[in-house]
């Protein structure tokens, strides 16, 4: 049976890929694509309208999926949009614009209105079992909370990370406290706990009981840095066990969480949810703990990782957004150490291969900066951040 968008996605190459023997690389196993969000953009890179629409997305760089439930943080229109559902074809619009006074405004701050009323790049997206809806506001340097899910645009019910709805200084035109971000990107609910990947600081921090109620209410746990004061890169030293370059988002492992920590080329594990700060356990992407290299000019490998800015925990195991070498990982099982090899890679036509689009032209499963992830069930949605759409992505 060819799932829902496949015809038009066919369409783009004069092929069925959904046939036995299609184009569709072995390196991806079951999985395919099967709807695109955005930009449509057969055979080149092009780029969405200058005045947008509620179809189409700028360099998105986070996405939530839900089986009732999609949201796209459409980060270069400073808006986040909302689907009720999985679309079942191509380019179908939002049901809800959230930043924009329109689905045609796509300025910072609501096309100029002011932060009460807009985003400054928005990435990080996240639904809570209770309904709420998160919102990393990250170049306004706070989290946006709405008590449920907005039917249409309004302001956030609770702002964190700002004194009020009016300010966007970094720290809050301080130092870092337990209460204050620096590009807040990405949010993250791990067994009840909140995760915020808090970049510009060079930490996370973690909420044990969940989402705040209250913008004054401190973060329980940091890590990444000896306190709630510090914010230096690597904690002002060398490359370790318990130091951040760009933390930018936080998955679970079954257990514990995992950071990718994008500046650093790799992930950090913990077995158990850290009640402190510590060292983690393990670490995928690099050879030891105290290694952070890049190595961009050369074949790849299935264990080594350039700029992953992003992780999730799929029902079979782990999903990591392989940033600049424009592929995603998919693991069987939880990778716990360097040399555990992934199983799958999306985007590439094998593990050694990295290039943009394949280094050939924009198709229905190439990639090119796949910038965040969220997973549910059988289906991945990837935010192909440099082709301006969001791929959602089925297992057979």
């Amino acid at each position: 049976m060819i799932p829902p968008g496949a015809e038009h996605l066919g369409a783009q190459l004069g092929a069925d890929p959904w046939a036995p023997g299609g184009p569709l690389p072995a390196t991806y196993g079951p999985w395919h694509p099967e709807v695109v969000i955005g930009a449509d953009s057969p055979g080149a890179l092009l780029l969405p309208p200058a005045e947008p629409t509620a179809s189409w997305v700028y360099a998105p760089r986070g996405v939530w999926l839900d089986d009732d439930l999609l949201v796209v943080a459409d980060t270069g229109n400073h808006r986040v949009l909302l689907f009720h559902r999985v679309p079942a074809a191509d380019g179908e619009p939002a049901d809800v614009v959230l930043g924009q006074p329109d689905e045609h405004t796509e300025g910072p701050q609501a096309g100029g209105a002011g932060p009460e009323a807009g985003m400054n790049l928005p990435t990080g997206v996240l639904r809570l079992p209770d309904g709420r809806l998160l919102v990393a506001d990250a170049w306004n340097h706070r989290i946006l909370l709405w008590d449920d899910l907005p039917s249409a645009d309004r302001p956030a019910d609770l702002v964190l990370g700002q004194a009020t709805p009016y300010d966007v200084e970094p720290n809050r035109g301080r130092d870092p406290t337990a209460t204050s971000f620096y590009w807040p990107f990405g949010v993250a609910l791990v067994d009840g706990r909140l995760y915020v990947a808090d970049t510009g600081n060079r930490r996370v921090l973690v909420w044990s009981d969940g989402a705040p109620c209250s913008p004054d209410q401190p973060a329980d746990v940091v890590l990444g840095q000896p306190g709630f004061a510090s914010r230096g890169e690597n904690r002002d030293g060398p490359v370790g066990a318990a130091s951040f370059r760009w933390p930018h988002t936080v998955a679970g492992n079954g257990g514990g969480v995992v950071v990718a920590d994008a500046g650093n080329h790799r992930l950090l594990g913990w077995h158990a949810h850290p009640d402190r700060d510590l060292p983690a356990d393990y670490v995928l992407g690099q050879p030891d703990m105290a290694t952070a290299v890049e190595f961009p000019y050369r074949p790849q490998t299935g264990t080594g990782f350039r700029f992953p800015y992003a992780a999730v925990r799929t029902p079979s195991g782990l999903a990591v957004a392989d940033t600049s070498n424009n592929r995603v990982l998919l693991w069987d099982g939880e990778p716990r150490d360097q040399g555990a090899e992934p199983r799958w890679v999306l985007g590439q036509p094998s593990f050694a291969a990295n290039g943009e689009n394949r280094w050939e032209q924009v198709g229905f499963d190439t990639l090119c900066w796949p910038y965040g992830l969220a997973a549910c069930g059988d289906r991945l949605a990837v935010a192909d951040s440099g082709n301006n759409r969001v791929v959602v992505w089925s297992r057979a």
